[in-house]
């Protein structure tokens, strides 16, 4: 599938555009979160004011350690420039919190300046970010492509009534099949939009 009538992009960041090295096994440990609960939603479904205070420090303790290290991923720079050579309006939607997202932007020179974390609306799979971003750019929602490595990110996407782009590094994953697009790589993505 071409994206010949996308007319703008928007990014998952961790695993899409940057590197995360993220082990949520032993943040679901420390909080005591079941594997099969969204960690994000077991935090906000917290009775206790005090216990949801100390799981949210433990989740920015280990974001903000993640960042420190976080690296571009390969082919992000040509991806960013010809999506600026193209004029394609771009976005960021991550669960990241805003200051983790803030550090992995400037270390690795993201130059995105719409960028939208899960202290501004509902976390993914939720679409509320990404449409709230396509009424920004007065763009229907099926004229926008959401980029994302995980679960999340594909459903997001299909909640908003956009495309799903499916990055998965060329380790198939078994959901996979729920996106539109599919590409190992960002360099495989921008061979995609090279065909715009």
């Amino acid at each position: 599938m071409a994206l010949s009538n996308i007319q703008g992009i928007i990014f998952d960041l961790d695993g899409t555009l940057v590197e995360s090295s993220l082990d949520f096994t032993l943040i679901r440990d420390q909080i005591g979160c079941p594997h099969d609960v969204d960690l994000l939603t077991f935090i906000d479904d917290l009775d206790c004011e005090q216990q949801k205070k100390q799981a949210n420090s433990i989740v920015f303790e280990h974001e903000n350690r993640d960042a420190q290290y976080a690296k571009s991923l390969t082919g992000l720079d040509e991806l960013l420039s010809h999506i600026d050579k193209i004029n394609l309006p771009s976005a960021i939607v991550t669960r990241n919190s805003k200051a983790a997202t803030e550090q992995k932007l400037q270390q690795n020179n993201i130059d995105i300046a719409l960028v939208l974390t899960r202290e501004c609306y509902p976390a993914k799979p939720a679409p509320d970010a990404l449409l709230a971003i396509a009424k920004q750019w007065n763009i229907p929602p099926k004229h926008i492509v959401y980029v994302g490595d995980y679960l999340y990110d594909i459903q997001a996407a299909k909640n908003a009534g956009m495309l799903a782009c499916f990055i998965n590094h060329g380790k198939p994953k078994s959901y996979q099949h729920l996106a539109d697009i599919i590409v190992e790589n960002l360099p495989h993505l921008l061979t995609f939009l090279c065909k715009k």
